[in-house]
């Protein structure tokens, strides 16, 4: 068996706004499960083999937390099928895109914030070869 990332738990600000994001930039993707403990909801929503465990935060004074300085999530890297209809989908829902230069022969990146400013990659491999796809020469 080849290892992979089964799944993702992440603690996001309010469940409904990020299973919208996610729902607009990948359709594809499905609730798997919601379920609600004593002090959040939460849900898994992906495809069948790998998911991202959604749990809402639990009100408290707000934390500071600067993404790539402090220690976190920095974003999550999800591969579709058309980063280009999902760019679409994104920016006419009112999302934010970050503009990072993403050139690559092998693969389109982009990166989208959510409501609650949550960075999201979206790749799109554009090889079915692993030494492209995993070029970092470029």
């Amino acid at each position: 068996m080849t290892p992979y990332v089964e799944h993702a738990n992440i603690t996001i600000k309010d469940l409904d706004h990020t299973i919208r994001f996610l729902q607009t930039a990948i359709p594809e993707f499905k609730v798997r499960h919601r379920g609600q403990s004593e002090a959040y909801r939460w849900c898994h929503i992906g495809t069948q083999d790998s998911y991202l465990a959604l749990q809402e935060v639990i009100e408290r004074t707000q934390v500071e937390r600067n993404p790539y300085v402090d220690i976190g999530i920095n974003h999550v890297g999800l591969v579709i099928e058309d980063v280009d209809a999902a760019k679409v989908r994104l920016l006419a829902a009112g999302y934010v895109q970050n503009d990072l230069a993403t050139d690559h022969p092998w693969r389109k990146r982009i990166y989208f914030f959510d409501q609650d400013g949550v960075e999201w990659e979206f790749i799109e491999y554009l090889s079915q070869h692993a030494t492209q796809r995993n070029d970092y020469a470029l």
